[in-house]
């Protein structure tokens, strides 16, 4: 089980915690419901004025100088977004005031916003997830390619999984780069992307367990194994965003083939006696006491650090190890088919 690819599926499985949805304890709140009719209406909440608000009246029916600004629309920095905000904030103080936990408001916990950034350091840290996946796929690409010996007469690597991944690896990159503007910016369109890319990773991960463990080389065969996994993947990425966005279905998918590929991964490292299983295994456990954070939500700390930014702490140090395994397996087949040569 690789941190990107079994952690992603949390992000997708888990991170539905956060999505928005007028079903939670705050936004129920009568106070905070008046206090964002309000700022809708006067485009002020006391003291802060949201300037955003002026764009309303004039936008439809109106010359193109007095439309907002297209950087605007991209943040979602508008009027009702701004509103929920400030009044979370501002229902937030006073239950703080009189005793109250805090509550979640259209589904996710009240987050302070630095800047743009609405999760900033879940934001923060899914870039570094990325960093750390770039890096490893770099550090991987280097090996096969100019450290490790090639075939003599076609160049190319010995070790049969390079190209595996190398998507591996683009796909680990585009899913926490998604995570990342997620965490910046929730709309709908931000949501899709993150949830789409996990989903594409976390099924493609699921093929390459399958071909890994079961040491799948021919091509014929490899196409037997993706081609049902890769239609269902599909078919489910364009079900949530072109049919209905189900949060309850996906979790299910996701969890699935979490568990699969724990299973797969975990079982394959004691049976094969491969000579860097207990990286693998590590990984596997590290990544299974990481999912509890997940599981035990809490909200954030001083409005900024939660359970679900820890778990993207946790995952940093798991993916540096788990391209260490990739990298140790490559070095381990190529001596074993290289002396199989001579």
């Amino acid at each position: 089980m690789t941190t990107g690819r079994w952690l992603c599926c949390l992000l997708v499985a888990f991170g539905f915690i956060f999505t928005a949805i007028d079903a939670s304890a705050g936004d129920a709140d009568s106070l905070y419901r008046k206090c964002v009719k309000q700022c809708e209406e006067t485009g002020s909440i006391g003291d802060i004025s949201i300037q955003h608000c002026q764009f309303l009246d004039e936008t439809v029916n109106s010359s193109w100088y007095m439309q907002e600004p297209l950087y605007m629309q991209w943040k979602q920095l508008n009027c009702r977004s701004d509103c929920r905000y400030y009044c979370m904030i501002q229902r937030e103080s006073e239950r703080e005031k009189l005793g109250l936990k805090p509550v979640q408001y259209h589904g996710k916990w009240p987050f302070k916003r630095v800047h743009v950034f609405q999760e900033p350091v879940s934001a923060a840290l899914s870039a570094l997830n990325l960093i750390m996946h770039f890096n490893g796929w770099l550090s991987f690409f280097l090996l096969v390619n100019y450290k490790l010996p090639l075939r003599p007469q076609s160049k190319r690597t010995y070790y049969e999984y390079t190209g595996l991944w190398h998507i591996y690896g683009l796909l680990s990159m585009n899913a926490w780069f998604w995570s990342a503007i997620f965490h910046t910016r929730d709309f709908d369109l931000t949501e899709k992307l993150d949830y789409s890319s996990a989903v594409a990773l976390l099924g493609y991960s699921f093929i390459l367990a399958l071909l890994r463990t079961f040491n799948v080389k021919d091509e014929a065969s490899r196409v037997m194994f993706a081609a049902p996994i890769l239609a269902f993947v599909t078919t489910h990425i364009l079900y949530l965003n072109f049919y209905q966005l189900d949060y309850g279905w996906n979790m299910k998918v996701c969890i699935v083939l979490a568990i699969g590929q724990l299973l797969l991964w975990a079982i394959w490292a004691g049976i094969s006696r491969h000579p860097s299983r207990f990286k693998l295994w590590t990984v596997v456990f590290g990544g299974a006491l990481a999912m509890l954070l997940e599981i035990y939500d809490f909200p954030p700390y001083h409005g900024y650090v939660d359970a679900h930014a820890l778990w993207h702490a946790a995952t940093i140090p798991l993916t540096y190890l788990w391209w260490s395994f990739i990298k140790s397996d490559a070095e381990f087949r190529t001596a074993s088919l290289i002396k199989k040569a001579k």
